[in-house]
């Protein structure tokens, strides 16, 4: 049986390079740069510079798979039966679900597991939360909102020292371990897949742009230090303007505490405190000083504050019980 795998990210050609090592056969269905570029995908990898790990190729005229070029292709791939779709952040529509006899098959993972924290940004989400464990899921495609009956799960841990970057490392080791697990099982029709149990309902993250990676320096310091490890690479990044110019904070780390006796405790909030010879430098938050390690923009200059504005700034809602799923 080939496999057929849609997916247009690095972590798709992760699992990419693990079916080749099982020795499958795969045909890749996949997006252009042009297209990634459009709809802003996250650490997108053109997977067509691996031919060799492909029995074949298809590059979608869209991202949606709306259109009908794209739906009857796939439809003519041989052996089709059973797909699994990783790195590819958009719904699968029905009629391409339906022309796979066994199925579709994807991963979502939240802090909460399913049938909580669907939808948007999960691993995001998780770190912003300061969540300490994350669920993965193997499940089954439906046509709605990460609504499939689930395969197997995978719980791991999420420290403090952990961006989306190594949350990244172990969803995707997550992955193939899933997979691996219960791979023959899919094939021969004997795993039982159990339907989410939503009757005590259901709740979803909303989508994250660019643009919310915005800093706040009058925010906790503890809260801007998870949103630099939550946003950064594969993801645009936490930035903040100086003088205009747009800063990007890669890697941040608390430095000190308004617990302790310090001599910035009477700075204004965003001020660059201090500039170390390796460009390394302090911002005075609320609640403490931020150490940043690693940015992107202009050189850093002592007493210089950050602009703070309240028109970039979107406030995202929480629920009831103090998490951003509603």
């Amino acid at each position: 049986m080939d496999i057929v795998l849609f997916g247009c990210k690095d972590t798709t050609l992760h699992i990419a390079r693990f079916f080749h090592n099982l020795e499958l056969d795969i045909n890749l269905v996949t997006i252009s740069p042009e297209v990634a570029s459009a709809n802003n995908v996250a650490g997108y990898e053109d997977l067509t510079n691996h031919k060799t790990l492909f029995s074949s190729i298809y590059v979608t005229k869209n991202y949606s798979l709306k259109d009908k070029e794209d739906t009857e292709a796939i439809k003519k791939l041989k052996n089709i039966d059973l797909a699994f779709c990783i790195g590819w952040q958009r719904l699968i529509p029905k009629e391409i679900l339906d022309s796979f006899s066994i199925g579709v098959f994807g991963m979502h993972g939240s802090s909460r597991n399913l049938p909580y924290g669907k939808g948007r940004s999960p691993m995001n989400w998780a770190l912003i939360e300061g969540q300490k464990w994350f669920h993965t899921n193997l499940f089954k495609y439906q046509s709605g909102i990460d609504n499939g009956p689930i395969v197997d799960t995978c719980t791991f841990s999420i420290n403090f020292f952990d961006t989306a970057e190594t949350m990244h490392y172990k969803n995707t080791i997550a992955m193939c371990n899933l997979i691996k697990a219960n791979l023959e099982s899919l094939v021969n029709g004997k795993k039982e897949i159990l339907p989410q149990a939503t009757e005590d309902g259901e709740s979803f993250y909303p989508k994250r742009m660019p643009s919310d990676g915005i800093i706040d320096w009058r925010d906790d310091i503890y809260n801007i230090e998870k949103l630099i490890r939550a946003v950064t690479k594969p993801f645009s990044g936490a930035f903040s303007y100086l003088e205009g110019e747009k800063i990007f904070i890669e890697r941040g780390s608390i430095f000190y505490t308004d617990l302790e006796k310090h001599p910035f405790i009477n700075s204004t909030f965003g001020e660059i405190l201090d500039v170390f010879p390796n460009n390394k430098f302090l911002v005075r938050c609320s609640g403490g000083v931020l150490i940043v390690h690693e940015h992107k923009g202009k050189p850093p200059i002592s007493s210089k504050i950050f602009d703070i504005s309240d028109s970039k700034i979107k406030r995202f809602k929480r629920n009831d019980y103090g998490f951003f799923d509603l």
